[in-house]
């Protein structure tokens, strides 16, 4: 079992900067692509940013140039770097991992909420 858990969301206001975070835990499994994804409130669960074990990135047109996602495979963390926040960012962020473990599974966090204010 892999636990994913979030940390780095809050209030800011539009132009600032937050850094979320997203650790996975737990034993035995191999994490091959992390990602964020966002949902804001009566919309769909989009994709922000990607990122392969290997380093390969994809973003979302709407965060291109102004957000940066990132990992530490020693630690099984990934970070998404968010600059230039605008009030169309706020949403609740969630991280997703694929992991191996003798199998693949897709595994998700629980959500951390970034809000920007005008």
């Amino acid at each position: 079992q892999v636990q994913l858990v979030e940390s780095g969301g809050g209030l800011v206001q539009a132009g600032g900067s937050l850094r979320l975070s997203c650790a996975a835990s737990g034993s035995g499994f191999v994490i091959n692509a992390m990602g964020w994804y966002r949902q804001a409130p009566g919309k769909q669960r989009e994709l922000v940013a990607a990122i392969t074990n290997g380093g390969s990135t994809n973003y979302a047109d709407s965060v291109k140039g102004r957000f940066t996602i990132s990992r530490d495979n020693s630690k099984n963390t990934v970070y998404l770097r968010m600059n230039s926040l605008k009030p169309e960012d706020t949403a609740n962020y969630y991280c997703r991992a694929e992991v191996y473990a003798g199998t693949s599974y897709t595994y998700w966090g629980q959500g951390t909420q970034v809000t920007v204010s005008p």
